[in-house]
């Protein structure tokens, strides 16, 4: 009988965000809607932009028309191939720091697990999130390119190189190899932040979409960079891009719904 009374004194265990949300002081109903709204339009914009992305890159020429803009055909090289802030500041200074950065959140989670910090439920969600997206980003995006046919800009005859070019899912010639060009790597050492807009929600959401947006022209401006060095398409870029947003919404959608998991 006391051990029944003492089972019915004790709170329930909420084992999901959502399911925390629900109970936390300061959240409202119309918080809980606008959390589950925000989800499922997230999960609609990506369907809708792996759609543009892949008929952009099935049926339109502006990757050749970009890297044409680029290109200077007279001397036959992209000329800023190997500038500073090309080839230095945006390929190795930058990566680097922006590396060093995913290092120190992976760290610190790491820590986490082991030593629990001082860190709320939910600012421990949330850095959960950076962390898994620090390393799942850049490690998918590289496993994807071990198996793309398609080639850098600068390998192609179209730009001095000696291969065909080959769009999406289009066979290769007998005799050419394979590219491992798209997605692009690079701007994946950038694209892991947009995860850092998730410490915004779920009470400024607005906040989070703004960070999002600024995070999200950060990781394509770096791709633009190397863009400009004729290491790869626009569509190279972008589809990097899109599989950062996708795997951040799927780390949090799992994170959240990770059964019997004490934050």
């Amino acid at each position: 009988m006391r051990a029944a009374m003492h089972r019915d004194r004790q709170p329930q265990r909420q084992w999901s965000y959502a399911s925390r949300l629900a109970t936390h002081s300061t959240t409202t109903s119309v918080q809980r809607e606008r959390w589950a709204r925000a989800n499922a339009a997230v999960a609609l914009l990506l369907l809708l932009a792996a759609l543009s992305l892949m008929a952009i890159t099935l049926w339109t020429d502006v990757d050749l028309w970009l890297a044409d803009r680029t290109f200077n055909a007279g001397a036959g090289i992209f000329p800023l191939r190997d500038a500073w802030i090309t080839a230095t500041f945006n390929h190795v200074i930058l990566k680097r720091a922006l590396t060093a950065l995913a290092l120190l959140i992976l760290i610190a989670v790491s820590w986490d697990l082991c030593s629990p910090l001082p860190w709320s439920w939910l600012r421990r969600f949330q850095l959960r999130i950076v962390a898994f997206s620090a390393l799942l980003v850049p490690t998918t995006i590289s496993l994807l390119k071990q198996v793309s046919n398609s080639h850098c800009p600068w390998d192609l005859q179209r730009y001095g190189g000696s291969e065909p070019y080959i769009k999406l899912f289009e066979l290769m010639p007998p005799g050419v190899s394979a590219g491992h060009c798209m997605p692009a790597g690079h701007a994946s050492s950038a694209l892991w932040m947009i995860s850092l807009s998730v410490l915004f929600i779920p009470h400024r959401l607005l906040h989070a979409s703004i960070v999002l947006m600024l995070l999200l022209v950060l990781g394509v401006g770096v791709g633009w960079l190397q863009q400009l060095r004729g290491a790869h398409f626009l569509t190279h870029t972008l589809w990097s891009a899109w599989i950062a947003l996708f795997i951040v919404f799927l780390v949090t959608t799992c994170l959240d719904r990770w059964p019997r998991r004490q934050l």
